[in-house]
């Protein structure tokens, strides 16, 4: 685990290069099949971090979100999202970061977010999260009425899931915003924040989630409850409050 947590570091770090040289400038931006954007930054951070990964893994499988499978039937995978929050790229906000996912016979074991601009390195791996170097965890708010609640995207809620209930958990937090993407899970393993959710994600968004989340004393699961890893949504929190806003947007 060692080898591999180094590893990932040298990965965020080659992708952060050629990210910040990007970052605020005028690039073209193209759009994918499902209307989300992509960039060269996008394009290119993968490239760096696939040929890292190909030379001193070759035995390993990589799924990124921008270039594919690799190797799929091998037991460990990295799962890469170059930038997660491309809008928040392109409108030149640092809300968005990389994300790094290390999976052992499809169970998350390693996962990382760095935010290039800030150079803030976070890693987790089911057991600890370390931000820079220093041990991080979420912090413990005993009310839901004094709770930072944050998503992605506020349409989305009333898009993929029941907005009359998540409204009715509106109505009961302190604080609500949209600083999303990784970033809000990032806030959430910091201690800035009590509960994160998002009412869809793909498999690159999520697995290197839930080791940080993990590590740093937090619940993460999908929308129902479930198994973060094998669902397509997150709601993750503080153990004070998952299971009472899993009730709250289900029951």
């Amino acid at each position: 685990m060692k080898e591999f947590k180094s590893f990932t570091k040298l990965l965020a770090e080659s992708s952060e290069k050629i990210i910040r040289e990007y970052f605020r400038k005028a690039i073209s931006i193209d759009t994918k099949a499902d209307d989300s954007p992509v960039t060269i930054a996008d394009k290119k951070g993968e490239e760096v971090i696939r040929e890292l990964i190909s030379k001193e893994f070759p035995e390993h499988g990589i799924i990124g979100e921008e270039f594919g499978i690799l190797n799929p039937d091998a037991d460990y995978q990295w799962i890469i999202d170059p930038i997660d929050g491309t809008k928040s790229f392109i409108s030149g906000a640092v809300t968005f970061g990389t994300l790094i996912a290390l999976t052992y016979k499809s169970k998350p074991i390693l996962g990382a977010f760095n935010q290039p601009i800030l150079r803030e390195f976070l890693i987790g791996d089911n057991i600890e999260t370390l931000l820079n170097g220093e041990k991080v965890s979420v912090r413990h708010t005993t009310s839901i009425e004094e709770s930072t609640l944050l998503t992605t995207d506020h349409f989305n809620i009333a898009k993929y899931q029941d907005i009359n209930k998540f409204n009715s958990l509106l109505r009961r937090v302190k604080l609500y915003r949209n600083w999303g993407d990784c970033y809000g899970y990032y806030l959430l393993a910091t201690g800035y924040a009590d509960i994160m959710i998002d009412p869809i994600m793909s498999l690159w968004d999520t697995m290197a989630l839930i080791p940080i989340i993990n590590g740093a004393g937090g619940i993460i699961t999908d929308y129902k409850g479930n198994p973060a890893e094998s669902g397509d949504s997150i709601i993750a929190a503080i153990p004070e409050l998952h299971a009472y806003v899993i009730e709250m947007l289900n029951n």
